[in-house]
């Protein structure tokens, strides 16, 4: 059965706009609600602590915090605090979509699977309530290295956040879910074989695993008002976009030059009026129906959680109504 998360990026309106839309998504039937832990971006951890105070239902998570800008020391006592906070709803999104934004500020991401893996091997002996005095290539802590107070729970569920073929396995192997980036949604496929290798190479069954596919979504009962909007998004971020992935639509980073070159220069607007049919499809834009049609496409590939996030919609209120009232009881209703 899919489950559907809700994903806000931090300038789609000021933090308490925001917050009123967690919980109108709450209220709509949506299960997750992430928010990506971006460089330079409104803080994450406190924007998670904040839904927790404003839901009851939805699993509340941070998508890309890495251990390269937070040690897992202070991710794991962010982790056990947000689950508190929650009473048991805190989902780890743990890892890097790119490694573009460490180098902004002079941070070199070598080795990120090893990284990342220890940084699960520690959080989750932290959580476990475990002196854990280590010796890795990344990480070496002392025999101080405990929490100074019970967590709500052992065990919180760790997604790896994660690109490339090597990365996205490591995911399968030792995380509860793995959040890779579906932009386009025909790249999902790809995605889902690379995490299913780890999970095979790990001998885990397919079931231990939530895909949690992150799309870009621009929905209206306008459909040329929604692609409006996708232009904008595809037109500033689809130069940053894996090279394997655009090549599922016959696209390159170079296919972006020109638009990039737009967009440094300040000509968002021209740079919009750029994207071509091709690159619109990055993304999941359009009516209800269309949306439905595109996701139904996300559970043939094997993703188990639609992740949608993005601009969301010309106006995000109306398209979290949107969903709630067409898209998620349509999945719902075909499950039983």
């Amino acid at each position: 059965m899919t489950s559907f998360g809700i994903r806000f990026i931090d300038h789609l309106a000021p933090a308490s706009t925001i917050l009123d839309w967690v919980e109108f998504a709450d209220d709509k039937g949506f299960e997750y609600v992430w928010f990506p832990h971006d460089t330079f971006c409104k803080s994450t951890w406190a924007m998670t602590c904040a839904a927790a105070q404003r839901t009851r239902r939805m699993k509340i998570g941070s998508i890309g915090t890495n251990p390269y800008t937070f040690d897992p020391c202070e991710i794991a006592t962010y982790a056990a605090t947000l689950d508190e906070l929650s009473e048991g709803r805190a989902v780890l999104g743990l890892g890097l979509h790119t490694s573009d934004m460490l180098a902004w500020v002079g941070i070199e991401a070598t080795d990120v699977i090893g990284a990342t893996s220890e940084a699960v091997e520690l959080i989750r002996g932290l959580l476990r309530g475990e002196v854990m005095e280590y010796r890795g290539k990344q990480f070496q802590w002392t025999d101080q290295a405990y929490l100074r107070f019970k967590p709500f729970r052992e065990r919180i569920p760790i997604y790896g956040c994660a690109f490339g073929a090597d990365y996205l396995a490591m995911t399968g192997e030792v995380c509860e879910g793995s959040l890779p980036m579906i932009t386009p949604p025909e790249s999902a496929p790809r995605m889902v074989a690379h995490i299913q290798r780890g999970i095979e190479r790990a001998g885990r069954r397919p079931q231990e695993v939530d895909i949690a596919g992150c799309a870009w979504l621009s929905l209206s009962d306008d459909g040329a008002t929604a692609d409006a909007v996708m232009r904008k998004m595809v037109s500033y971020f689809g130069a940053y976009l894996e090279e394997e992935a655009l090549r599922t639509v016959g696209l390159s980073v170079s296919s972006f030059d020109e638009i990039k070159s737009l967009i440094d220069s300040g000509r968002y607007h021209d740079a919009a009026e750029a994207v071509t049919p091709e690159m619109l499809r990055l993304g999941i834009s359009g009516t209800p129906h269309q949306v439905i049609e595109r996701i139904e496409e996300l559970e043939e590939a094997g993703i188990t959680q639609v992740c949608l996030g993005g601009p969301l919609g010309p106006d995000p209120r109306k398209a979290i109504e949107l969903l709630g009232a067409k898209v998620l009881p349509h999945f719902a209703a075909r499950t039983g």
